[in-house]
């Protein structure tokens, strides 16, 4: 089971959501979590880095038991073509370094080429993908398989809409 995630912070609190799929070109999730933190902690001092969704990832995939052989998140797995570590990358370590992680971000970082972007249907801007555990080429062409006609698939989609809506 591959696993998409998406975090919506509200305040101290938040809600988390993942769907998760067996083919790349689903159109539907086969089964979709949704978990609630009432206290996700202050956000850092300027200048640290923010775990609190990692927290919130790692909770949903312990309330609900999950053991996914893919994790794809709304965010950077790296912030740069250096490889320096974003979310995605602290949950990859956080898992053992044994699932791979998918960053997919609809906005742009400074220090990512237009080698980390991905074009769907032709619709701008583009995706761009950072990735642990699995080769940029490969997690480039899972995104452009995936449902849905416009830039963000349809899956992606689903996970946002439940994390912020999660009632």
């Amino acid at each position: 089971m591959k696993l998409l995630t998406a975090v919506h912070l509200d305040g101290a609190q938040a809600s988390v959501a993942a769907v998760s799929f067996d083919a790349w070109d689903a159109a539907e999730a086969t089964k979709t979590y949704v978990s609630r933190i009432a206290d996700i902690g202050e956000k850092p001092a300027r200048g640290e880095p923010d775990l609190r969704e990692l927290r919130c990832v790692m909770h949903l995939l312990r309330e609900h038991g999950l053991e996914p052989e893919l994790i794809l998140i709304d965010g950077f797995v790296h912030l740069d073509a250096d490889d320096s570590p974003g979310i995605g990358w602290h949950l990859h370590q956080a898992l053992g370094g044994k699932v791979p992680v998918v960053g997919i971000s609809k906005k742009r970082l400074p220090g990512l080429s237009a080698q980390f972007e991905v074009m769907r249907e032709d619709e701008m801007p583009p995706l761009v993908v950072t990735c642990a555990g699995i080769d940029l080429g490969a997690a480039k062409a899972r995104l452009r398989a995936m449902h849905g006609r416009k830039r963000v698939p349809t899956l992606v989609k689903l996970a946002a809409r439940l994390a912020k809506n999660p009632d």
